[in-house]
């Protein structure tokens, strides 16, 4: 018997929701798929898979935030300092405050760290508070 393999927008057509979430289930791990040339494809027992476990709306109340918070720094070393700081935070959270991600990008021409943040309310709500607490030194000064 053949393996019925579906694109990303087929996926999101069906499961009437935007191609991006698609494709963010599948880089945070919650969606199996493998790469086609430029192109992801998720067979039909990985979909399957991925739809019964899916949780139920009303069944399990979660709060996902997502936001991006530019930190101006002085140079890339204090970038890089508090890119170390707040991936130690991340990766030492509690187990009940669910799974999160982090990802970081510099802008030198702008001397700007741009953090995007994923996860529960809670872990995200801590990591701003520990920007703020990072950032509040380079303000005073």
């Amino acid at each position: 018997m053949q393996e019925s393999y579906f694109t990303v927008e087929q996926i999101a057509q069906m499961l009437q929701m935007h191609p991006k979430t698609v494709q963010r289930y599948i880089r945070e791990g919650k969606l199996r798929a493998v790469k086609v040339g430029k192109g992801w494809r998720v067979s039909g027992h990985d979909l399957s898979v991925f739809t019964e476990s899916a949780p139920v709306p009303g069944e399990t109340p979660t709060a996902v935030v997502s936001c991006v918070a530019d930190v101006y720094t002085a140079d890339k070393a204090a970038a890089i300092r508090i890119t170390n700081t707040l991936t130690a935070g991340l990766n030492s959270k509690p187990a009940d405050m669910g799974k999160s991600s982090m990802q970081t990008q510099y802008i030198p021409e702008e001397q700007k760290l741009r953090i995007t943040l994923y996860g529960s309310a809670r872990i995200v709500a801590a990591m701003l508070e520990s920007i703020a607490m990072l950032t509040e030194d380079s303000e005073q000064a």
